[in-house]
């Protein structure tokens, strides 16, 4: 009678067979438990963003992310925030000036607080600026002033231009519409803070824009103010490009 021949393993066979099934069977636990479910939001990579969201490493990725992202997944972000606290309306793809045309823009009407005009913005940039605002921006206001900034002072999002206009320079993140220059914010009472008077001026106003300002560094790849150059004297700039370049 034929015999098939019968193979022995070895002992470190043994072991990589035995360690290759245990890991087999930790991983079909692990699916099917999906211990990541039990993350909160902002630490976990697979929940869809919301500005609601606390700022964390994974939500600070999830927003540099958003910038790829389709314009439908941006909007639907703005769409849940409350009734009320953001009025903005989505545009098609434009181009307002030769060699700058638009995508992935909106129109942003008012937030929580009102600005000086309504402007076309991109909308990464929107979440980004009103995450800043409900989470860092209000509650800033409120310890260093005791009263929420109700306007907001701006200089526009949009530039067709390169950086300080130079004529060899790069483009400017204002070309794509992916930068605010914020001039001034408004409080309650009707005072009105200026970042080119504010920013060495009165103790109380000067805490509360440097602290803005280092808080934006958080939710915007970009933030420059007065102490990076003579032309940022007068504003803060908030751009999504590069990660925490902040002065």
């Amino acid at each position: 009678m034929h015999r098939f021949p019968r193979h022995h393993l070895t002992w470190p066979q043994r072991l990589i067979v035995g360690a290759l099934l245990l890991l087999l069977v930790m991983l079909i636990v692990v699916l099917s438990i999906r211990p990541w479910r039990m993350l909160p939001p902002a630490w976990n990579p697979w929940a869809p963003l919301a500005v609601e969201h606390a700022m964390t490493p994974v939500t600070r990725n999830k927003l540099r992310r958003l910038k790829h992202a389709p314009a439908a997944q941006c909007h639907a972000i703005l769409e849940q925030v409350p009734e009320g606290q953001l009025h903005f309306l989505p545009l098609e793809d434009y181009t307002p000036v030769e060699s700058c045309p638009l995508t992935n823009v909106i129109r942003l009407h008012h937030t929580s607080v009102a600005f000086n005009a309504p402007f076309t913005l991109n909308c990464p940039l929107a979440v980004a600026w009103v995450m800043y605002e409900q989470q860092a921006l209000q509650p800033i206001a409120q310890r260093r002033l005791g009263q929420p900034v109700v306007g907001v002072t701006h200089m526009g999002a949009f530039s067709c231009r390169n950086i300080y206009h130079r004529e060899n320079a790069r483009r400017s993140e204002h070309a794509t519409a992916s930068a605010l220059d914020v001039a001034a914010f408004e409080l309650r009472d009707g005072r009105r803070i200026t970042v080119l008077d504010g920013w060495d001026g009165d103790r109380r106003e000067s805490r509360f824009l440097r602290e803005a300002h280092e808080a934006a560094c958080d939710y915007f790849g970009t933030v420059l103010g007065p102490d990076y150059n003579a032309p940022h004297a007068d504003h803060f700039h908030f751009g999504t490009r590069g990660m925490r370049f902040c002065r």
